[in-house]
């Protein structure tokens, strides 16, 4: 048993021994492989460094030389282009020793020149002193034979012709006054003529009836109701006066209050679409108009805005825009007027170049304070100017409304054609009616400032007082002077006078001579 253990352990040692002894000649073997393969790798490393300086020896002598050539080609650029300016260097220089010695010559030459003026000028003082005193002593013998002074003559000579200057000047203003009227009248005219054509309408309102179509005879007798207490209903809640006769088809509503005619159309119209018509519906009809209203002249005034094509403008100015639709002056809409004056201030602005813009606002809004004036004090233009600035218009359009009547300078091109097309407006046929007794005592007015010019025999106001003819004495004015009572004619009645568009002043001297055959 001891043995077998001794044996065995033996035999492993003795296996360990050889596995030892192998495994050393493996590794043995292994080294000297690798020692083998770092030999070879050594040697091939140093065969590829060599190819690879060989290489860049070569792209460097390559590169070498390309910089060479490159530096001798711009080095000889650089040669060349100095000789060439060393070239125009001796031509500039040569250049200027020419001019140096023309500057010379003519230096020479103007010191010459110099000199020869100094002796003219002391000749020349010499010859002053001469004639001043020869001019004096002409003056004392003029002054001795005349018996006047030079002042005296002066003025002597000076009311000689003054009044030829006149004459002459007022001839010539006369010529340059009728080309400049040839030419500016007809431009004006067609402007002018051009934008009213455009936008003429009638617009002149009935101050105190209504009428109302009905859609058939049959709905006026449901109207008037049973022994007519519909329309005593009527007349009750919207304060008005209802005309029914034998006109086919319609009713008149009759008051001098248009807003009243106005609730109670648009009564009649619900009534008439409703169906419904009796006095307990009238009542409820009447009041949700009358609770309403306001909203309407809104969507009146914001209507007219919208038609315009305006923009910005406070939704707070609609309601007073509305009320203008039921206000008038002398018989014409004033919120038809103001549209008016907008669209024909906006094409004079456009044929001018003006701001069509502020034309268009303060054309709308010029009058706006007409909507107001009856409750609160002061002049409807000033009202239309605090209106406006209180809701956030500009000043150019404030300044356009406070000058539309000239009550103030105009500050702006744009005022100007505010107050040129407000005139155009109210004064174009059809526009507006006129009390008689106002137009006859204008008329009279109009003659009156003409004849109360010396020389003036007779004056006749025609077309409506837009034309004044004036005739003139022939023995007392010539043609001058009656070019010039024409113009001072003209002035007064702007001075003295209110009227709308303009007013033509023609006056004619005529010399006739009579003679009897017996």
């Amino acid at each position: 048993m001891f043995y077998g253990i001794v044996f065995g352990i033996l035999g492993i040692l003795l296996g360990g021994v050889a596995v030892f002894l192998l495994k050393k000649q493996i590794f043995a073997g292994e080294y000297r492989k690798i020692e083998a393969l770092k030999i070879q790798l050594e040697t091939r490393n140093q065969e590829e460094m060599a190819r690879s300086k060989k290489q860049t020896m070569l792209e460097m002598k390559e590169e070498f030389a390309d910089w060479k050539n490159e530096y001798n080609r711009k080095h000889n650029e650089n040669i060349n282009r100095l000789n060439v300016m060393e070239k125009r260097l001796i031509q500039k220089e040569e250049n200027l020793d020419k001019r140096y010695s023309n500057l010379d010559n003519k230096e020479k030459e103007l010191k010459k020149k110099e000199r020869e003026l100094d002796l003219q000028e002391e000749e020349t003082a010499v010859l002053k002193n001469k004639v001043n005193k020869l001019y004096e002593e002409q003056r004392l013998k003029l002054e001795q034979i005349s018996g006047l002074t030079v002042q005296e003559a002066k003025e002597l000579i000076i009311k000689r012709y003054e009044g030829e200057a006149r004459l002459e000047s007022a001839q010539k203003l006369k010529q340059i006054d009728e080309e400049l009227k040839s030419k500016s009248q007809q431009m004006a005219k067609d402007v002018i003529s051009n934008a009213v054509q455009r936008i003429a309408s009638e617009h002149v309102v009935s101050s105190s009836v209504t009428v109302i179509d009905l859609p058939s005879d049959e709905m006026k007798g449901r109207i008037i109701g049973r022994e007519g207490r519909n329309i005593r209903a009527l007349e009750t809640a919207t304060g008005v006066d209802f005309i029914v006769d034998d006109t086919p088809e319609a009713i008149l509503v009759s008051s001098f209050d248009p807003i009243r005619r106005e609730i109670a159309k648009q009564t009649i119209e619900t009534l008439i679409a409703d169906g419904r018509i009796h006095p307990a519906r009238i009542e409820e009809i009447v009041e949700r108009i009358k609770g309403n209203f306001d909203n309407y002249l809104r969507r009146e005034g914001e209507h007219a805005v919208v038609e315009l094509g305006l923009k910005d403008i406070s939704p707070e100015l609609y309601f007073y825009l509305g009320k203008l639709k039921f206000r008038s002056s002398f018989g014409q809409n004033v919120l038809e007027h103001s549209k008016d004056v907008a669209m024909i201030a906006a094409m004079l602005a456009r044929e001018i170049g003006a701001n069509v813009n502020i034309c268009k606002r303060a054309g709308l809004l010029h009058d706006i304070g007409k909507s107001i004036d009856r409750e609160t004090e002061g002049t409807h233009t000033s009202l239309s100017v605090e209106l406006t600035r209180k809701y956030g218009e500009s000043a150019a359009v404030q300044d356009a409304i406070a000058s539309h009547h000239m009550d103030v300078e105009f500050h702006s091109i744009e005022a100007v054609l505010i107050q040129a097309a407000d005139s155009i407006s109210a004064a174009r046929p059809g526009a507006r009616r006129e009390i008689l007794e106002t137009y006859i005592k204008r008329l009279e007015k109009l003659e009156e400032v003409s004849k109360s010019f010396s020389g003036v025999t007779k004056a006749y106001a025609l077309q409506a007082g837009r034309e004044i003819r004036v005739i003139v004495n022939a023995n007392e004015l010539d043609d001058n002077h009656t070019f010039l009572i024409c113009k001072d004619i003209a002035k007064k009645i702007q001075d003295e006078m209110e009227y709308p568009g303009q007013i033509k002043v023609s006056v004619i001297r005529e010399v006739r001579a009579i003679e009897y055959a017996k």
